[in-house]
């Protein structure tokens, strides 16, 4: 690790403890004496999502946040709420290196069927591509279904 101060190449671990799931670390250079702070955390694999027109792009966190807000907007739906969203889907496929965008999709109709259905009608219908009343329809009605089963 090379010094801010100095840009000496040795340095010496002081201090070290858990801290927002990260590693923080103390350290002093050997060469001037000075002490900083460094945080070390787990580097992640490179999530690729294929996307339905085959085209492969890199998982993006913010984007999938985006959308389920948009899903989201003026319903009892907490940032919480879609932060948990995100990170299932993020853990679920951790070991992974590529998900389908309809694989994504199915996670966040899931979860926002439990947590709010108006928003589930939101997301569906831009995942499943609604291009008419019917399909609509189709869902409120699975939807009031499930309700009084």
């Amino acid at each position: 690790m090379r010094c801010p101060f100095c840009g000496f190449e040795d340095t010496k671990v002081v201090d070290s403890r858990a801290a927002d799931g990260k590693k923080r670390r103390r350290r002093e250079c050997t060469n001037c004496g000075k002490r900083f702070t460094t945080y070390e955390s787990v580097e992640m694999p490179a999530l690729l999502v294929l996307k339905k027109d085959n085209s492969v792009e890199l998982f993006d966190k913010n984007k999938l946040i985006k959308s389920i807000s948009t899903a989201v907007n003026k319903r009892p739906v907490s940032i919480e709420d879609i932060n948990n969203i995100v990170e299932c889907v993020e853990s679920r496929y951790a070991n992974s290196n590529q998900i389908t965008s309809s694989e994504i999709g199915e996670i966040v109709l899931v979860s926002l069927k439990k947590i709010d259905q108006v928003s589930y009608v939101r997301f569906a219908s831009v995942n499943k591509d609604f291009n008419d009343v019917e399909s609509f329809i189709k869902i409120i009605s699975e939807l009031k279904n499930n309700d009084n089963e």
